[in-house]
């Protein structure tokens, strides 16, 4: 869903990052509040006034936004359920989740906790303009309060909506998980209802378009294309963590290793083992010693002319977590190491830190495979697309 993300800050042991999408957003935000809204709403002011205005209210919605998804991260946190932190993009924010809800109860609480922000928000909002009118506030402060006040009702609005991955379409998931105790049923029936919603605000945006609003119709359009696919990557992402839960890493990976001696030469690793096996990773290891890891980039951080003099021990550097996993490792939590680092090519320690195996993207790929054909009908050509990888 992110492509480059920076970490702002630190709230409540959360961390509050921002994908560079958020940019774009922010400069429309305020230019859009500063020519428009501010100056239909609040008539007279000078220009400077405006901008302010504009900038003010779009950090007000950044602040809303926060609070918005730290709420969701709150409840998740008192129901036991670890979350990655907070990212806000384009079309919003999201408290990023390591795994499902353990309950429907967590579900409904956990999705309805943001809405409810978003209401007292706006609620207190309207309550300090009427009280900032009895004591003469200025119109610019007023205007911005205003603003907020109706941007975080809107928000709750929007998102109870039953249409998953809204707040309202994961309160509907809760709902039915509860009726009929069946979490994966009743993800494919709310997330058939948000592919619908998406599809019908694609429409609509197609309709805003044509009729004359470019501005309103592009953006209706790009809500519903991004909702129409994250309804559908979120149940089938969903299938995925159930497939692959409660199985043990050692079950996928290949052994023995693939190994490289300490004293090759790097020249022969790369004729030898590079360029034969076409891996990027190999482990390191000689009479059961805690293996060490080289990579290709260790190699390219090297001068050429060295390769026939220095060896794979001189360059090979520690295994380290974004590369290392342990035999009874959870499936699940392996795809999500190798999502987090970006790497698709693991080393696998038993429980004496030797060398077990080793892991790939495909070995998984090939379980889900078989699996998912057997057991929902999903063609093999669409597990990528599952995995995300």
């Amino acid at each position: 869903m992110f492509g480059k993300r920076l970490t702002l800050f630190k709230l409540l042991g959360f961390e509050v990052r921002i994908d560079l999408s958020w940019i774009i957003i922010l400069v429309l935000v305020v230019w859009s509040l500063a020519t428009g809204l501010f100056p239909h709403y609040n008539p007279g002011l000078i220009r400077s006034a405006y901008w302010w205005m504009g900038v003010l209210g779009a950090l007000g919605l950044f602040g809303s936004i926060v609070v918005h998804e730290l709420c969701h991260s709150l409840v998740a946190r008192r129901f036991g359920l670890p979350m990655r932190g907070i990212t806000l993009f384009i079309f919003g924010g999201v408290a990023e989740m390591h795994e499902e809800p353990p309950s429907p109860k967590a579900e409904f609480f956990m999705a309805i906790a943001g809405p409810l922000a978003s209401i007292a928000i706006g609620a207190i909002g309207f309550a300090v303009v009427g009280l900032g009118r009895g004591f003469a506030l200025g119109a610019t402060t007023i205007g911005v309060i205003q603003y907020l006040a109706g941007i975080n009702l809107i928000l709750a609005a929007f998102n109870l909506v039953p249409a998953f991955p809204l707040d309202g379409g994961r309160v509907l998931r809760a709902g039915l998980w509860q009726w009929k105790k069946n979490l994966r049923w009743a993800t494919r029936v709310a997330s058939g209802i948000g592919s619908g919603f998406g599809l019908f605000l694609i429409f609509f945006g197609i309709l805003s378009f044509v009729f004359g609003s470019f501005i309103g119709g592009i953006w209706w359009f790009l809500i519903g294309m991004f909702l129409r696919s994250a309804s559908q990557s979120s149940y089938q992402h969903m299938l995925v963590r159930r497939m692959l839960q409660g199985e043990p890493v050692r079950r996928f990976m290949k052994q023995p290793a693939i190994t490289v001696k300490p004293d090759t030469t790097v020249e022969d690793f790369v004729d030898r083992y590079v360029y034969h096996h076409h891996y990027k990773m190999f482990p390191v290891a000689e009479n059961g010693a805690r293996p060490r890891c080289v990579t290709t980039r260790d190699v390219k951080d090297l001068d050429r002319g060295e390769w026939s003099n220095r060896t794979v021990g001189d360059i090979a550097k520690p295994c380290t977590n974004e590369n290392t996993l342990r035999t009874d490792t959870d499936a699940v939590e392996a795809l999500a190491a190798m999502r987090r680092s970006g790497n698709s090519r693991f080393v696998v320690l038993d429980e004496n830190g030797s060398l077990a195996g080793i892991l790939t993207v495909k070995d998984l790929l090939q379980f889900l495979s078989m699996k998912l054909d057997l057991e929902e009908g999903v063609a093999g050509k669409d597990i990528e697309k599952f995995v995300g990888t």
